[in-house]
């Protein structure tokens, strides 16, 4: 029964807007950064629109918790978590692929947020997002193909007649050779292997500048499990006789100045751990051939132990803001107790 008011928000819908707001503040940080520093003049009109969309985000965000009567998160601001001043952390080869690459993550992102809304006005909202995304992802990517800086995935053989598997190898051969890669798991390999690459480049520069021992120690292990991660994918890749992408470590450049706060450095770091778990459940789910099934599980496993001890220094310093959660019914009851 309406009651002639807005509806409120649902914990799908809350949770969308609430790690979107988390997400883009952090954006906006980076972006100035690079704009600040960007020399190529056809990449800075692409930072500067993606630094629009990330502000723009953040009014739009801040209205929608206003009127819901929900705190706006902290989250992250240029005046307190970058110093614009230091010299530029990595190339400008680096950011348009960085920013094509979390256009790509921002798609799928945004998809989840519209199939998890209710309220029309959420729904046309991330419709929009998606929409803009679609957009950033197209022009950063005409961009890298016409400097020759996109990197396609595998090609492969073209179907010429209809086949059924007639194997159990198909899926599990332990003892003989292992089949070809199907097209799903070659797509999961090359892609899980630029976002580990790209990661790699990113905890390199981070782990330069990071100014807390701590920090610097768990960016610095994220490097080797991210090294670790590409070279197995690489492995496979080469297995199935299929090029290996390239890495970017080489666009970091040597600056040692304090860039970025530790929080934001440690905020962004986990953000990509959490990605790729979930990258890695849906290349799971893609992959028949066991032994890349067994290979993701173990790399999964591994990141999430990593997940933890980053967890462990966020909360060590303050700089973990909890999201929104559900009510302790059970605290409550405890404290209409005391009260009696």
């Amino acid at each position: 029964m309406s009651t002639g008011g807005q509806v409120r928000l649902t914990s799908s819908e809350i949770s969308q807007l609430w790690a979107q707001y988390m997400n883009d503040s952090g954006s906006v940080c980076l972006l100035t950064f690079f704009l600040e520093k960007a020399e190529d003049e056809e990449i800075k009109p692409i930072i500067d629109h993606a630094l629009t969309l990330s502000k723009n985000h953040i009014d739009k965000l801040t209205s929608i918790f206003n009127e819901e009567k929900h705190i706006v998160p902290d989250g992250f601001k240029v005046e307190t978590d970058v110093n614009l001043q230091a010299p530029r952390l990595y190339s400008d080869t680096y950011v348009i692929y960085f920013i094509n690459m979390m256009a790509k993550i921002g798609l799928t992102n945004y998809a989840a947020a519209v199939a998890g809304t209710t309220r029309a006005d959420i729904t046309d909202y991330y419709m929009e997002c998606m929409t803009e995304t679609m957009e950033l992802f197209k022009i950063s990517k005409e961009l890298l193909l016409a400097k020759g800086l996109y990197i396609r995935s595998p090609f492969l053989p073209n179907l010429t007649e209809i086949d059924y598997v007639k194997k159990q190898g198909f899926i599990l051969d332990v003892i003989g050779e292992k089949r070809p890669l199907i097209a799903a798991e070659v797509a999961n390999l090359f892609s899980n292997h630029q976002r580990n690459a790209l990661g790699e480049a990113t905890i390199t520069g981070f782990s330069q500048v990071a100014q807390s021992k701590d920090v610097k120690q768990f960016l610095v292990k994220g490097i080797e499990i991210a090294q670790k991660h590409t070279k197995l994918f690489g492995e496979k890749l080469r297995e199935s006789k299929l090029p290996i992408p390239t890495t970017w470590a080489a666009e970091v450049t040597e600056s040692t100045s304090p860039t970025f706060s530790d929080k934001l450095m440690m905020f962004l770091t986990s953000g990509m751990i959490s990605l790729s778990v979930g990258y890695y459940g849906t290349a799971i789910a893609q992959s028949p051939r066991a032994d890349i099934g067994v290979m993701y599980n173990r790399l999964s496993v591994e990141v999430q132990l990593y997940s933890e001890d980053g967890a462990n220094i966020m909360i060590k310093n303050g700089w973990m803001e909890q999201p929104p959660m559900a009510a302790d019914r059970d605290e409550l009851v405890k404290r209409s107790a005391k009260h009696k």
